[in-house]
């Protein structure tokens, strides 16, 4: 494991999104995306999961790791978008924990 996959992590990319959601979309491609709006935010996200998918069936690899980068990176414009901040989703993550995942998933039909 070379040293920029051990130092860079998802908090930071949380950061460098909330960091380019302030700039001109003349130099941010964060700020241009959220410009467009929620709904297109959540577009955007449904077509990278989508070639996330697509990418998990195939056997490249790399291109799994590359899709799976841009999701993530997606899935945070989209919570900025909302005003959701990683850790409140890390929050939601850690009450589950609290119970088996069958337990929750079954809870969640519940409601």
């Amino acid at each position: 494991m070379d040293e920029a996959m051990t130092k860079f992590t998802i908090h930071d990319l949380a950061k460098r999104v909330h960091e380019r959601s302030q700039a001109s979309p003349d130099v941010s491609y964060t700020r241009k995306l959220l410009d467009r709006g929620v709904a297109q935010c959540a577009k955007k996200f449904g077509e990278e999961a989508i070639e996330t998918v697509l990418a998990a069936v195939g056997d490249d690899r790399e291109r799994l790791i590359a899709e799976a980068a841009d999701l993530i990176y997606h899935l945070l414009v989209l919570l900025e978008a909302r005003g959701i901040a990683l850790a409140e989703v890390e929050a939601a993550l850690a009450a589950r924990t609290n119970q088996s995942g069958i337990d929750e998933k079954a809870s969640r039909k519940l409601s």
